[in-house]
């Protein structure tokens, strides 16, 4: 039996897995950033966060290069995702990618005093030292739209709300 054509079949039999969205989230202690600089030049990064609502907050410092972009407004995605040791299949994980757009949070302002008892409360007394750091500042990151993927087969779009929108299937794998 030839695996090539075993494997084939085995994908277009995959049935979509019931979304698990919020899940994802409420596993995830840091969320992946990607962003662009003034010249599009693309930066890829990490950052611890904390969610309320629909909105991501997350401490970060100007020391590090996506914090310039994301406090200037500039294009953002954010990528939660399986951890490779938990995934059954390494070219299915489970993701959830969100384009959003960002704003900074004034310090001392009611939020930011909220927002970071909650970094707190979420990631230790780590926080209390870097929140009152000169160089770091609050990012809000309001989610738009996104794509949420939990295996072959399994893709949907999702809304600003991360509420699924609609599965994915207008397009199928295709063979040699």
């Amino acid at each position: 039996m030839n695996h090539t054509n075993t494997q084939d079949e085995s994908q277009r039999k995959a049935k979509p897995v019931a979304p698990k969205v919020k899940e994802l989230i409420e596993r995830s202690k840091s969320v992946v950033l990607a962003t662009v600089d003034a010249e599009g030049n693309p930066n890829s990064s990490y950052a611890p966060f904390v969610q309320d609502g629909h909105t991501f907050y997350i401490l970060v410092s100007f020391m590090a290069r996506h914090t310039k972009n994301l406090a200037e407004g500039r294009k953002t995605s954010m990528m939660f995702i399986e951890d490779e040791s938990a995934t059954k299949q390494i070219y299915a994980r489970e993701r959830l990618t969100i384009e959003a757009t960002t704003s900074q949070i004034e310090r001392d302002s009611e939020t930011w005093n909220n927002v970071v008892a909650k970094l707190k409360e979420a990631h230790g007394k780590v926080v209390d030292v870097i929140s009152e750091m000169g160089d770091f500042i609050l990012i809000a990151l309001q989610p738009v739209k996104g794509s949420y993927v939990n295996g072959f087969g399994s893709a949907y779009f999702v809304d600003s709300n991360l509420e699924i929108i609609e599965h994915r299937n207008d397009v199928n794998h295709q063979s040699k």
